[in-house]
């Protein structure tokens, strides 16, 4: 039976159902045990599952690391790093070992391992606190990204991503953890490396993933256009074949994110269209993104964040060509 949930629970929820479905499922993190995490994403499986629910130090490292030895022996491990910032401090096991511990070992072992952190701005928080580095994650071979954008489905790609025999890096969009409800099934999984047409459109596509695709979807109400919305779901591996479609039948292409533009998903995307779409292009396709400086402190995060009125303009901008 359905249940109206905020992602926060969503969650939660998928945790506590993965948790029961497989005994190899380990949750662990900071202060996810007692405290039940720093959103309280862990809120009460400590009470429920107290031998594979468990606190871990301050070191994203060692938390990192302890995954790919659980991992190697049989265990699902499925780490909390606090804010995705924190996972900087963890990179180097990312990289070194746990995206390339199948091909080191011709695989004989694999790396089933779902690190889950809020990532992204919108909650005036302190420095560090507020990153999306999805596009560094993306880079790393081995790794797969993927990005939810609602309570339903946060369920469907979190479930997906526990069970995949691969390393996950799951980023929630911190600003949507109780932004709104719905309802959201009790068994639900959504293929990792497929994208969803949100809403069709027959005029221009924009793509845009996690909370961007709400201010895209307020965008696209006060556009006089018949606008297509692309999720990707999953940012590596990308489902190019949807959005190559959606850019074919419309001609015209925006893509929002608010990481900033250099070098971010956006340039990948875009280069992905010009290399298979590029004589179905009408216009030049448009970035809308965060600004190329550090993420700023709460007074300037609006400023710097995208919003409905920036991605409206770019949209337009992209219709008004020729």
């Amino acid at each position: 039976m359905a249940e109206r949930l905020r992602m926060i629970e969503a969650v939660r929820e998928t945790l506590r159902s993965e948790l029961e479905r497989d005994d190899d499922v380990v949750v662990y993190g900071e202060d996810v045990g007692r405290a039940g995490g720093v959103f309280r994403a862990t809120e009460g499986l400590v009470h429920d599952y107290p031998n594979r629910v468990f606190d871990a130090p301050v070191a994203e490292a060692g938390i990192v690391g302890v995954g790919v030895g659980l991992a190697a022996t049989g265990m699902r491990p499925v780490p909390e790093i606090q804010f995705q910032s924190f996972l900087y401090q963890g990179f180097h096991q990312l990289a070194q070992h746990v995206a390339r511990i199948r091909s080191r070992t011709r695989g004989t072992i694999a790396c089933p391992m779902t690190i889950r952190t809020p990532y992204g701005g919108g909650i005036h928080a302190l420095e560090l606190h507020s990153e999306s580095f999805e596009a560094g994650f993306a880079h790393v071979p081995g790794l797969k990204v993927v990005f939810p954008s609602s309570p339903a489905e946060t369920k469907g790609l979190l479930t997906a991503a526990i069970r995949h025999p691969d390393p996950v890096i799951f980023m929630e969009p911190t600003r949507l953890y109780r932004s709104f409800r719905e309802e959201v099934p009790d068994e639900h999984e959504i293929p990792l490396g497929e994208a969803r047409v949100v809403d069709p459109g027959e005029d221009l596509t924009v793509i845009a993933w996690g909370s961007m695709l709400h201010e895209t979807l307020d965008a696209v109400e006060t556009v006089d256009a018949d606008v297509e919305v692309v999720d990707p779901r999953t940012l590596y591996p990308l489902d190019t074949e949807t959005i190559v479609d959606s850019v074919q039948k419309t001609g015209r292409c925006v893509v929002v994110h608010e990481a900033p533009m250099t070098a971010g998903m956006g340039a990948e995307i875009v280069a992905r269209i010009t290399e298979e779409a590029f004589f179905y292009l009408e216009a030049p396709m448009e970035r809308v993104t965060g600004y190329d400086v550090p993420f700023p402190m709460f007074a300037r995060e609006d400023d710097y964040l995208p919003d409905a009125d920036r991605i409206a303009a770019g949209i337009r901008r992209t219709l008004d060509f020729g």
